[in-house]
């Protein structure tokens, strides 16, 4: 938690008020027993009206200026978490933006999620609750204890017992709560991710009707969330019964012992219940205090939680502010005897990659699944760092180049085709802000969209739902391709990219590609031997290693896994 206390710096000023005003409130509170007492003592006793009305007058007095004490500090208080919860929701997001894609599988998408917003917001909430009464019930449960002396000192030793015992229950029961409520957050997760899993995977479950398989599978999640809450819940729910007891046990001590200093003459009946009035302010502060540290231990879990997202170190780092310049006559990308491995993996998932791709080529990346298709084009742009080799581009090292100098060489039409809620021109330009209409509808006409969207009504102002829904699958490929092109990169990625279009339009694709785009270099993965046959080069993966690396030709004859893989696909008349 205190990793996250910096957030709280801009809100000084509102983190010293709230918890002043609070105490202003708690003092005033104080005096109500004391007023109280007098009205019995002077003006019931005496049946002076007059004087039972002014007191009334100053107990009204008390609860106006407690009142406008206690919404002032509610409003610094909330002000000030607020802010906090804003300012760390933020530095979260960039955080979490700036991790690379090794931290991002390593803790999950749903965790992730679960951290910026039930987290924070537990955090946020805790925090409100804390400026509000961390000072204000103990100053309450003290003031009253010495308000009592004030009035009997050998009452008052009940006090003296009494508030140490509630101390006691209090903090040991939090000690004990606090471990479980990380157990309870940890099981939230679960149940988030398995209910991402059913929202995203909706189509493929109803399916395979599988529907009460997810249901079971969810409410089994459930139940172990519940059961975790009910037993945290059944631990703190002991804290107010075991005070109620306490307390209650207190005040029957007080009545007991000032009963018998009232027949002794030594106080009077308004200090007798003053001293129960006092008695019965540490109760009712004792249970905001209770209610208070459970909301702050479910916080410190939250935010320790929340610390452990910026305790996560990006592996990919610019290394470099300068601009990097390439070698003339060097190829555009070349892979250096590279190995690489996931985080955490006890095996290579590539290993000794080498080869060039100059500059205009196309590069054809062919295999099974899981041979590290994927993996070899993502170490381009570096979204993954190479174990050991090298990766250059213009024959400088990627490591060299700052990491928005290097991305912004390189346009990525990823596996899963990712559009935003907005309008298609919106969409267009996140490859190119500036990008003109012209410059759009080239990209368009390039990645075989230009038809589909001139038949829309509203043009490149045709509403993209999120995710874009509202188009098939083929649609939201070519509109994905056409966003990497009309960046103008120098690298084109295509991502297994084309597996939605049919085979003509596949075949159109790439041929404006190759025609539209001489001097870029176009590296296509894919699952289809039509789609990378006429590569320049054809690099073909098996298990992460490179089975083969040349023409369509070349391959036939010299590798076996590409031979395979086209007789499988392709009739003897079409492989050639």
């Amino acid at each position: 938690m205190h990793k996250l206390m910096k957030y709280i710096r801009n809100y000084k000023v509102e983190s010293v008020l709230g918890p002043l005003f609070k105490m202003l409130e708690a003092s005033f509170e104080l005096f109500v027993p004391l007023v109280m007492a007098k009205i019995i003592d002077v003006g019931i006793r005496n049946q002076d009206t007059v004087y039972i009305l002014k007191m009334g007058a100053v107990l009204v007095l008390l609860g106006v200026i407690g009142l406008t004490c206690s919404l002032t500090a509610q409003y610094f208080a909330a002000k000030a978490s607020v802010g906090f919860g804003s300012e760390l929701r933020n530095d979260l997001f960039s955080h979490i933006n700036s991790l690379s894609y090794n931290e991002i599988d390593k803790i999950g998408t749903a965790t992730l999620i679960t951290r910026m917003t039930s987290d924070i917001n537990q955090v946020q909430s805790g925090l409100n609750l804390a400026l509000r009464l961390l000072l204000r019930s103990p100053f309450i449960v003290f003031g009253a204890m010495i308000m009592a002396f004030t009035v009997n000192a050998k009452a008052a030793m009940v006090f003296v017992v009494a508030i140490p015992l509630l101390c006691v229950v209090v903090f040991g029961i939090m000690a004990v709560s606090m471990p479980l409520y990380k157990k309870v957050q940890r099981q939230l997760d679960k149940v988030l991710l398995a209910t991402r899993e059913n929202l995203v995977g909706a189509r493929v479950i109803r399916a395979f009707n599988r529907q009460e398989d997810e249901i079971a599978k969810f409410d089994d999640a459930n139940s172990t969330l519940v059961k975790f809450q009910v037993f945290v819940g059944k631990i703190s729910a002991l804290m107010n019964p075991i005070t109620y007891v306490i307390v209650n046990l207190a005040i029957i001590l007080v009545v007991w012992v000032s009963g018998q200093q009232v027949d002794q003459g030594i106080i009077t009946q308004g200090e007798t219940v003053a001293l129960v009035n006092y008695m019965s302010q540490i109760l009712v502060e004792l249970i905001k205090m209770a209610n208070l540290i459970v909301s702050i231990s479910k916080a410190l879990a939250c935010a320790n939680r929340v610390s452990s997202v910026f305790d996560e170190k990006t592996t990919i780092t610019d290394l470099v502010s300068e601009q990097a310049r390439g070698v003339d006559g060097q190829p555009k990308v070349r892979f250096n005897h590279v190995n690489f491995a996931y985080q955490g993996a006890k095996e290579d998932s590539l290993t000794d990659i080498d080869f060039a791709a100059k500059k205009g080529q196309t590069i054809g990346i062919i295999g099974g699944t899981g041979s590290g298709k994927t993996s070899l084009v993502n170490l381009i742009p570096r979204f993954y760092e190479a174990r050991t080799g090298q990766v250059l581009i213009d024959g400088v090292e990627a490591e060299k180049y700052p990491l928005e100098q290097l991305r912004s060489k390189v346009g990525i039409v990823p596996q899963r085709a990712v559009l935003f809620k907005g309008t298609l021109r919106d969409n267009m330009k996140w490859g190119k802000e500036d990008a003109t209409d012209e410059e759009i509808y080239r990209a368009l006409e390039i990645a075989q969209a230009r038809e589909f969207v001139d038949t829309k009504d509203h043009g490149l102002e045709l509403n993209i739902d999120q995710g874009g829904k509202n188009l098939s699958g083929g649609q939201r490929q070519r509109l994905t391709i056409a966003r990497a092109l009309v960046k103008q990169p120098e690298i084109l990625i295509m991502d297994d990219s084309a597996s939605a279009l049919d085979f003509a339009t596949d075949a159109k694709l790439r041929k404006a590609i190759k025609e539209g785009t001489k001097d870029m270099t176009v590296f296509i993965v894919s699952q289809r031997a039509t789609t990378i046959k006429n590569a320049d080069q054809i690099i073909v993966l098996d298990d992460g290693r490179m089975a083969g690396c040349g023409t369509h030709a070349e391959l036939i004859k010299s590798c076996e896994v590409y031979r395979e893989i086209c007789l499988s696909q392709l009739s003897k008349e079409e492989v050639g």
